[in-house]
């Protein structure tokens, strides 16, 4: 079972892919953290990618795509792909190599959110420096996985907020209209308790268990 998990900031990507990899056994590729890992490995690729940042640069789709098939070739079970792709140039090179490999998406689940959630959710959003995870409370003074300082990400004002829900909705609308027509496309509700959520989209998923 291969998924791409779509939804804009806030949504509930994380939570959800968290609870995808664990009861169906799934990779989870997040690209920010398959690049970091790639660079921390030493690789040929790694390098590469490595002196593109460096340099500000994006890293190639081309190159994207052959990190990712080194992951997914080894996933016995399937994958998460969150946050890839991201333009309709990368969809199709990912359906080419999943064709090569003799795989396709299964499922392009979409996590639907209405934008005046999306700022109170991250207006109030927490996150801790040393582990990365978000604060379940707005009443926790400390991370509850790690006991390490929490703290409010410069881009999680309203105003940033708003400004990147429009750069979500313009360079993802291609992709979703990419995806709508595949009759593999659903929309979830994401304004729904987190356990709600992740009901509805194991129910969409039942047809390619």
């Amino acid at each position: 079972m291969n998924i791409i998990l779509m939804g804009c900031p806030g949504a509930g990507k994380g939570t959800q892919s968290a609870k995808l990899k664990d009861f169906f056994e799934l990779k989870h590729i997040s690209t920010g953290d398959v690049l970091r890992a790639e660079i921390a490995s030493g690789s040929a690729l790694g390098k590469e990618v490595k002196d593109l940042i460096a340099q500000g640069n994006l890293v190639p789709d081309g190159l994207m795509i052959s990190i990712l098939e080194n992951i997914i070739k080894t996933a016995d079970n399937g994958v998460i792909l969150d946050g890839f792709p991201r333009t309709t140039a990368q969809a199709e090179a990912l359906k080419g190599m999943l064709a090569a490999l003799g795989k396709e998406i299964s499922k392009v689940i979409m996590i639907d959110l209405p934008e005046e959630e999306v700022v109170k959710r991250l207006s109030s959003r927490r996150l801790c420096r040393e582990c990365g995870k978000i604060a379940q409370s707005v009443t926790e003074s400390v991370c509850g996985a790690c006991g390490g300082e929490l703290y409010t990400r410069a881009d999680d004002t309203p105003q940033s907020v708003k400004h990147r829900l429009e750069v979500y909705r313009r360079d993802t609308l291609p992709v979703i209209n990419y995806y709508e027509n595949s009759g593999k496309f659903v929309k979830i509700n994401g304004n729904q308790p987190v356990e709600k959520v992740f009901e509805d989209i194991k129910k969409s998923l039942e047809e390619v268990k």
